[in-house]
């Protein structure tokens, strides 16, 4: 292969994981007629069209689709062959990039960062926040951190949390006026503070657990939010029942602001792991990172 088709598929894959070219010129650093032009020199020389345009949008064609699934794995490994040179330094460096939910981030992954890069100056680190469950592999990322009942099968899985709980919290003012439910069926009565899966674009369905009998319960109310903050302020406010986790409501329920319902139907469960696909090639600085979160029970 020749040099300028390497950078010519580098190109390709940035427009196609970017959906557009203005984005992925601004990526690259290059103006968006000299990607275009090497887009279509490319398509030329393999006599294949790869991305459909539109004024709205770019998408792979069939032909991209599977010149991508070629290449993502390729650059992916190369990636890896790279970063494993840096174990040749003195000091460990390179970048290790995860994509998490923003409890995880908040919760364990920062208190952990923040030891990690005051001891490990040359190692970068980069954090992508999304509620929803992220393709790992297609976005390049090193490795993901979700609830250990969220991960697929095929991956390698580092416990790096402990257990948690989801509890469903009231204000007294609104119990007073409405009572309290005795079983999950009865929020089917009340008014519930509904959470939106900003990335996924879903309603939350809020999960019960009692004697082996699993429930995943769709409720209604008058408000939908897309940050826990909020809802704990809704909550507060009387406007109904919301669902968070426990760690989340400390301060309400040591103020006495919020109570629990329902506390024998949220049993506690596995905690964040980190996971990443099992055919990945660790590097030293990635290595040291999984070190750094793994959990330790005292």
């Amino acid at each position: 292969m020749k040099r300028e088709d390497m950078a010519d598929l580098t190109m390709f894959l940035a427009v196609a994981e970017e959906a557009s070219f203005t984005a992925a010129a601004k990526k690259l650093g290059i103006s968006q007629s000299a990607l275009s032009h090497t887009v279509r020199r490319l398509e030329t020389r393999l006599g294949l069209r790869l991305l459909t345009r539109t004024t709205r949008s770019v998408a792979p064609t069939e032909a991209g689709e599977r010149l991508l699934d070629t290449l993502r794995p390729a650059l992916e490994e190369i990636d890896q062959r790279l970063a494993s040179l840096t174990q040749l330094r003195e000091r460990p460096a390179g970048t290790v990039r995860i994509t998490t939910s923003e409890h995880a981030a908040e919760t364990i992954l920062w208190p952990a960062i923040d030891r990690f890069a005051r001891a490990y100056p040359d190692i970068n680190i980069e954090l992508n926040v999304e509620s929803g469950l992220t393709d790992i592999v297609a976005g390049r990322f090193d490795a993901g951190v979700r609830l250990g009942e969220a991960l697929a099968k095929d991956m390698i899985a580092v416990r790096i949390g402990p257990q948690v709980r989801m509890i469903a919290v009231g204000a007294p003012g609104y119990f007073t006026a409405y009572g309290m439910p005795a079983t999950p069926q009865d929020l089917a009565q009340h008014r519930c503070i509904n959470l939106r899966m900003t990335s996924a674009g879903g309603i939350y369905a809020w999960e019960f657990e009692k004697d082996g009998r699993e429930l995943r319960m769709k409720v209604d109310g008058q408000l939908v939010l897309d940050r826990v903050p909020l809802i704990l302020k809704a909550a507060v406010a009387e406007h109904g029942i919301a669902f968070v986790m426990e760690d989340r409501a400390t301060e309400e329920l040591r103020s006495g602001s919020l109570v629990r319902v329902l506390e024998d139907w949220c049993p506690p469960f596995d905690g964040y792991h980190l996971y990443y696909p099992s055919r990945r090639l660790v590097s030293p600085a990635f290595r040291l990172f999984i070190e750094a979160l793994r959990y330790r029970q005292a």
